[in-house]
């Protein structure tokens, strides 16, 4: 709706123009999904639109200006944004598609606000509110603007990593008028949330957090079953993703297979290659040793966009989320190890578990094979090892987890 806005405007004076090879889990995902939005052959031409002031940020600039008007920075050295417009509008309708009505959508780390103007050119019924989080000075001079523009948009000068940009939104009472759902009522219809990932560490101690707060319901989840929706690396999507005995697959993966269904919304070729989708443009590779040495996370590696949908069973119970991460991280350290020889290194005579969930004698779906490796174990074995563990008399009281998503932390 956002040029259909300023169209109405009748504005007089002329704006600036606007404008891999799958791992087999992701192979599937493919084959199998029908919902997976394709992207037509993209341009890079600016959309036409209705003349405006020169000096409005309500449109972005050329994309041949956004190198030298949003240069890499320190601060933004590992974000990575969508920069094509018509990526970001398949992003748009992927991530709130047809049948969608009254979204209100928390967004983070916009960047200059590609994606978030495609959202708000969605078709109006799908979106009531778009409240946005960043703090970035050079990316808030093009967000600002959209909010005197549109009523439906709020922007936060906040970042998205921080525990207090969420307590802002429950303290302005900007989701008051957001619905309470049951559980097992469904996937919440109006309230979802959407950020592209820091390509870093940060990126995935955020998505990882958020995982974190489906078990309790905390976060946006206390409304009910939130989707979610993620720009990320695929770095990061493969330890998300990874199948059983791949060498990505982690306490990440485990947590997020046990919370919530992930699946791509936009084919992930149709992203290729990164250069075209995406800023900042992928830098050039040094001459030297270390500048040749190949790192996943570099700016320049392939991006995905994702849905994810909290599971209405939870694996990981209520108050159990703690003793998740003790037995997960203690072991995950010995992910080529049987798991007899891993589990009696959970804690001092934890020998004794073992035979708690490797009997022969118990039913098939209670026992797991003493000789798995830990990197092979699914989630409901993981469940059963978690319960022998939960119900362990000498099991330890301080399981030393420092990453729980609490008020308390002012960042995430």
């Amino acid at each position: 709706m956002l040029l259909r806005c300023l169209s109405r405007l009748r504005l007089s004076r002329s704006f600036a123009s606007w404008r891999p090879r799958l791992d087999p889990l992701v192979a599937d995902i493919i084959a199998s999904s029908n919902d997976l939005k394709q992207i037509a052959p993209l341009s890079t031409q600016p959309a036409t639109i209705n003349p405006a002031s020169e000096t409005s940020k309500v449109l972005l600039p050329p994309l041949d200006q956004w190198r030298k008007r949003f240069p890499p920075l320190v601060s933004v050295m590992n974000r990575v944004s969508v920069r094509n417009p018509q990526t970001a509008r398949a992003m748009a309708d992927a991530f709130v598609p047809d049948g969608s009505r009254d979204k209100v959508i928390v967004e983070a780390y916009p960047g200059p606000g590609q994606l978030t103007r495609a959202l708000l050119d969605l078709p109006k019924e799908r979106l009531k509110k778009l409240i946005v989080l960043e703090e970035n000075e050079n990316y808030l001079e093009y967000l600002q603007p959209l909010e005197a523009l549109d009523p439906r948009v709020k922007i936060l000068p906040v970042g998205g990593y921080n525990w207090n940009s969420y307590l802002m939104i429950d303290e302005m009472q900007l989701l008051k008028d957001v619905a309470t759902m049951a559980w097992e009522d469904g996937v919440h219809p109006n309230l979802h949330f959407i950020s592209h990932l820091p390509s870093s560490i940060e990126g995935e101690q955020l998505i990882a957090q958020f995982f974190r707060c489906i078990p309790d319901q905390q976060w946006l989840f206390k409304y009910g079953r939130t989707p979610m929706s993620f720009i990320l690396s695929d770095h990061l999507w493969k330890r998300i993703s990874a199948p059983l005995s791949a060498s990505e697959r982690c306490k990440l993966t485990v947590i997020a297979e046990a919370t919530a269904g992930c699946d791509h919304a936009v084919l992930p070729e149709a992203l290729l290659p990164y250069e075209l989708h995406f800023h900042p443009a992928r830098p050039s590779m040094s001459t030297s040793p270390e500048g040749r040495k190949h790192n996943s996370r570099r700016i320049g590696n392939p991006f995905q966009a994702i849905n994810i949908v909290p599971h209405e069973e939870q694996a990981i119970k209520k108050g159990q989320l703690d003793e998740w991460d003790f037995c997960l991280r203690r072991l995950f350290v010995q992910r080529a190890t049987a798991l007899r020889k891993a589990l009696p290194s959970l804690a001092p005579g934890a020998q004794t578990l073992v035979k708690k969930v490797t009997d022969p004698n118990l039913p098939m779906l209670e026992q797991i094979s003493p000789s798995k490796n830990v990197g092979s174990l699914t989630v409901h074995e993981w469940k059963i090892i978690i319960k022998a563990f939960h119900e362990w008399p000498f099991a330890p009281q301080d399981l030393s987890i420092t990453d729980t998503f609490t008020a308390k932390d002012s960042r995430i």
